[in-house]
């Protein structure tokens, strides 16, 4: 079940945090082939309400909020509730309309495809 979610600039919508919440960096993996830039984040009980997106003039920023349920008062806690945060620089040959992002079992997944400029091309030689 893939579920995606909406890429926004910066003047759309934001998570919104009710009080000061510890905030961790989600750890991530980044991988690059020819036609884009691909990457997965960590990020363990996010839903997709509580996870935004941004990439604005090179910055791409992603934003989560862990929110645990809990019933009666906690006489040890140690996995509560979280703000994920991480920040990245990102190339302005990224194609910004055609950006992709999943959420599925905890783990973001977001395709930032090359705009058609920064795709390597074979060059072709004519013999007279």
């Amino acid at each position: 079940m893939n579920e995606n979610t909406d890429i926004v600039k910066t003047e759309g919508r934001a998570v919104e945090q009710s009080r000061q919440l510890p905030t961790m960096t989600p750890v991530v993996d980044i991988y690059e082939n020819d036609n884009e830039i691909l990457l997965f984040a960590d990020m363990p009980g996010v839903t997709k309400e509580n996870l935004s997106v941004n990439i604005d003039n090179g910055k791409l920023s992603v934003l989560g909020i862990r929110r645990l349920e809990t019933a009666g008062s906690a006489s040890w806690e140690e996995f509560g509730d979280v703000e994920y945060l991480r920040n990245f620089s990102v190339p302005q040959t990224i194609d910004v309309a055609k950006v992709n992002a999943e959420l599925k079992d905890g783990v973001l997944k977001l395709h930032l495809p090359k705009s058609e400029a920064a795709k390597p091309k074979q060059i072709e030689i004519k013999a007279e």
